[in-house]
């Protein structure tokens, strides 16, 4: 089973939402595009966020230097993303894949990291997190998901909602699983263990 974390926009906590869901599953990771490599990789994250030892980090296809747009940050490297290159790693175990900011940031000048997941076939999991304006983004994510037949197996709400904003979202897709992942201060190796473990059996994956 391969699980693709994308979210409402940057910074809804896609990476640690995949070191939870790596950690619960003892899944692979991969993260097929990787821009900002000066600041460091999701990958190494989520290696010093995880304690199982079952856990294959399968390479980048792509490692872009500078934090920006997939498709503006292989441009300043003078190369070109090209979705056919992006092959899903050979591994029997589950696998969670990770994507880049949201579902249509663009890759290239005519597809989107969205793509990365159709070429792949995998299920799509969506982390939500909580802001003025995160119902909208969270609508509009999922109407794109539903309306392109993509699989969408859970919304992730990340961190605490008020519970008018989080039935709105789910009224939108109330057949769809939801995983809540509660505030976390200080994200350590520790917590991400105790909250797998609290998830694990929510999760029917």
């Amino acid at each position: 089973m391969n699980l693709f974390i994308t979210g409402i926009g940057t910074n809804v906590g896609k990476t640690m939402v995949s070191a939870i869901l790596v950690e619960a599953l003892q899944a692979d990771y991969w993260k097929p595009i990787q821009s900002g490599v000066v600041d460091g990789k999701d990958s190494d994250t989520v290696k010093l966020l995880i304690s199982n030892t079952k856990t294959i980090f399968h390479p980048e296809t792509y490692l872009l230097k500078e934090p920006l747009s997939p498709h503006f940050a292989a441009k300043l490297d003078g190369i070109e993303i090209e979705l056919d290159k992006i092959q899903l790693p050979k591994t029997i175990n589950h696998l969670i894949i990770e994507g880049a900011g949201g579902l249509l940031v663009p890759i290239n000048d005519t597809q989107y990291v969205i793509d990365i997941a159709k070429q792949v076939d995998c299920e799509i999991v969506l982390v939500i997190s909580s802001y003025l304006g995160c119902i909208n983004h969270s609508l509009l994510s999922i109407d794109y998901l539903l309306r392109n037949q993509f699989k969408l197996k859970a919304l992730v709400f990340n961190g605490e909602f008020e519970p008018e904003v989080k039935q709105a979202i789910v009224n939108y897709c109330p057949d769809t699983a939801i995983i809540d992942i509660p505030t976390l201060n200080m994200i350590s190796k520790s917590q991400i263990g105790s909250v797998s473990a609290k998830i694990s059996t929510h999760i029917a994956l």
